[in-house]
């Protein structure tokens, strides 16, 4: 009995780091521009950081609201 325990033990541990190792990889890899490049950041996916987007007059949802809030208007 006691052999069985410690061999789930064991399996549960070496799940439990390989699972550890493949999370720190992926953020590794999700922050490669952040950790490696000096003054790197993430890039800003917002709409409003699009500047084609900008342009054509597009803006997000919340800022619309919150402009036309400004404006007066009932939304």
């Amino acid at each position: 009995m006691d052999y069985l325990c410690r061999t789930k033990v064991t399996k549960m541990i070496y799940t439990l780091v390989i699972s550890l190792i493949i999370i720190a990889c992926a953020i590794l890899l999700l922050g490669i521009r952040v950790f490696f490049v000096k003054g790197g950041k993430f890039p800003n996916l917002h709409i409003d950081g699009n500047k084609a987007l900008r342009k054509k007059g597009i803006h997000c949802a919340k800022s619309q609201d919150l402009a036309a809030r400004k404006a007066g208007r009932n939304v």
